[in-house]
């Protein structure tokens, strides 16, 4: 039998998980794209001892049922992609996406990993690059002392070459996007792997096929709000310190049937 003290210890567990997603959220309060994630939950089996719809008689039913549940889990932690708030910059080279999309970028293993974190730096060769040195699945190529370097919202970048008298177009940023952002598996470094779950990512410019527009000298701030996760967490709180208090006052019952009956 499930008795109230491993139910309210579940509620325990699932509580932890839940405090611990909050931290992670407050942590990265500052994180350039990061994007909040939320516990999710779901009731374990219930014990039935009768169901709804059961005769109580040679013709009555019982119009409820007679069950008690089991307790309480974490299904999951979902991410949740709201826009973050675009911070200006000024910096050429920094990239927010307004909209829908990511940035892909090739991993050290050969495949691609994707974020929303757009502070790209220039390589020693003049590739651009994140602050870890990965470059972009589709590499770009800055020209040796290239100067006033556009990126338009479409990702086509133009810079003024020396000898040219005209800006010269030196390629294009390309975003992806995926059917189920959620699904993505962040692996850190502001990283996401693409999953089953997912789907497969689609690439494409930046204000078409559903993605958005690249907002040349910004980046895209985190989207966890202090206020809401503070909120959350006093909640939290409470709910483990009354689940603490049903497992004191289940204890004090088995006490109280073990020493006087």
């Amino acid at each position: 039998m499930t008795t109230a003290l491993h139910i309210a210890r579940s509620g325990l567990d699932a509580l932890d998980q839940r405090m611990k997603t909050i931290s992670n959220n407050l942590a990265n309060v500052a994180t350039t794209g990061f994007k909040r994630d939320r516990a999710s939950f779901a009731t374990l089996m219930y014990q039935d001892d009768r169901n709804p719809g059961a005769a109580s008689g040679a013709d009555t039913q019982y119009a409820t049922g007679l069950g008690t549940g089991t307790g309480v889990r974490v299904v999951g932690t979902e991410r949740i992609h709201a826009q973050g708030t675009l911070l200006q910059t000024d910096n050429a080279l920094d990239l927010a996406i307004d909209g829908a999309g990511f940035f892909a970028i090739q991993l050290p293993d050969g495949s691609q990993g994707f974020t929303r974190d757009g502070g790209f730096k220039l390589s020693a060769t003049g590739e651009l690059v994140t602050a870890s040195g990965l470059r972009l699945a589709q590499p770009l190529v800055i020209p040796d002392g290239a100067t006033q370097i556009v990126i338009a919202p479409d990702g086509t970048v133009t810079a003024q070459v020396a000898g040219e008298a005209a800006p010269v177009e030196v390629g294009q940023v390309q975003l992806a996007r995926f059917l189920n952002p959620a699904g993505l598996m962040p692996v850190g470094d502001n990283l996401y792997r693409e999953t089953a779950g997912s789907g497969p990512a689609t690439l494409g410019v930046a204000g078409q096929q559903g993605m958005g527009q690249l907002r040349q000298g910004m980046l895209e701030g985190s989207n966890v709000s202090s206020v809401q996760e503070l909120v959350d967490m006093i909640e939290t709180q409470r709910a483990y310190e009354i689940n603490s208090k049903v497992i004191n006052a289940a204890d004090e019952m088995s006490r109280y049937v073990v020493q006087n009956v």
